[in-house]
């Protein structure tokens, strides 16, 4: 089924909230819907886009490879994320990647018609530059955190987000499920070193498993270890 922008909800979380009427209806009538499997990706580092991905549902990483191959998770997308933004309006490759990591439904907007609405809108381009000065604020985080926490302090940090942004299943684990070598590529730290960190909070009680998945037991405490108390 083919979604209209006019009626869609998601558009009040994105920088979309600033059009008319007759800009949404133009977003419709170029806009393609795409579902994207888990696993699969939406754009690659050093790709020239040719227009933005709106998020419908799903979650993907944003990730960015080192010069020794590593990747670097920077950040998960949300419904209602627009992706590809800054490439787009810079006309510069992708400084990201982004994989699915659940089953995905997408918008994709074209750059024309992005760059047109830019042009005669003005309250849409300063939606669009509040989002970017949103997305700098959380690289200088990314980048505080990388700097001055221990990989178990942002290991803690990184349950408790994914508890308070995508919630629990009804046996109490997360309702995102990540693999180990994600949650490395999140805090910076080795696999064989990240799933030892797990067993580490396991046994102290902080958390429990079952095979992949993972559920906080003792959120206070996991707080505290993420403040660094």
């Amino acid at each position: 089924m083919e979604h209209r922008c006019e009626n869609c909800i998601i558009r009040q979380f994105n920088s979309l909230r600033a059009l008319n009427k007759d800009e949404l209806k133009k977003v419709s009538d170029s806009k393609i819907s795409k579902i994207i499997k888990k696993g699969d990706a939406l754009f690659t580092e050093g790709q020239k886009l040719d227009g933005v991905f709106c998020v419908r549902n799903g979650v993907s990483k944003l990730s960015k490879l080192s010069s020794n191959g590593k990747e670097q998770i920077v950040k998960l997308t949300n419904r209602g994320e627009i992706m590809g933004q800054r490439s787009v309006i810079a006309e510069d490759f992708t400084n990201l990647s982004a994989t699915a990591i659940s089953d995905m439904e997408v918008c994709f907007i074209p750059k024309e018609t992005i760059s047109n609405i830019l042009n005669t809108n003005p309250n849409f381009s300063l939606e669009v530059l509040r989002h970017l000065a949103h997305d700098l604020k959380e690289a200088d985080d990314v980048i505080v955190n990388m700097s001055q926490k221990t990989v178990k302090q942002r290991l803690a940090e990184a349950f408790i987000y994914l508890k308070n942004n995508y919630g629990e299943d009804a046996n109490g684990f997360l309702s995102l499920t990540l693999s180990r070598d994600d949650y490395a590529n999140i805090v910076g730290a080795a696999t064989e070193s990240l799933i030892r960190m797990i067993s580490e909070f396991k046994k102290k009680g902080l958390i429990k498993t079952d095979g992949k998945k993972i559920g906080i037991v003792q959120e206070c405490t996991l707080q505290e270890l993420a403040d660094g108390f």
